[in-house]
């Protein structure tokens, strides 16, 4: 006799291998059930001084390994320019529309 059958026979019927009878579950929760709470993770949960020494550390080991990035001017005014121009795009399609629906404004044109 297998190990399976010596189960069987000394045990009565075993869980599982006994296919006519049903197997009933407790219904788990799921985790829409139950209201989550959003804790802060990583960088967030930490306390602000150590992120703040860990971006510093982090600074200081990518200048001494030559991997930093450093902004001459150029490169500088370039990015401003970008930032300024997408800060204002809604604001600039807003008075577009309105000029195109109104004509120009007053002392423009």
């Amino acid at each position: 006799m297998n190990q399976i059958e010596n189960n069987t026979t000394s045990h009565g019927t075993s869980p599982g291998l006994d296919s006519q009878e049903p197997q009933t579950q407790q219904p788990t929760t799921t985790e829409s059930d139950a209201p989550k709470t959003r804790r802060p993770r990583g960088f967030a949960a930490m306390d602000r001084k150590l992120v703040t020494e860990l971006a510093r550390k982090g600074g200081k080991a990518a200048h001494l390994l030559g991997a930093a990035h450093e902004f001459n001017s150029d490169e500088a005014r370039e990015a401003g320019r970008k930032g300024g121009l997408a800060s204002h795009v809604k604001r600039r399609a807003r008075d577009a529309a309105t000029e195109a629906q109104n004509g120009p404004k007053s002392g423009q044109g």
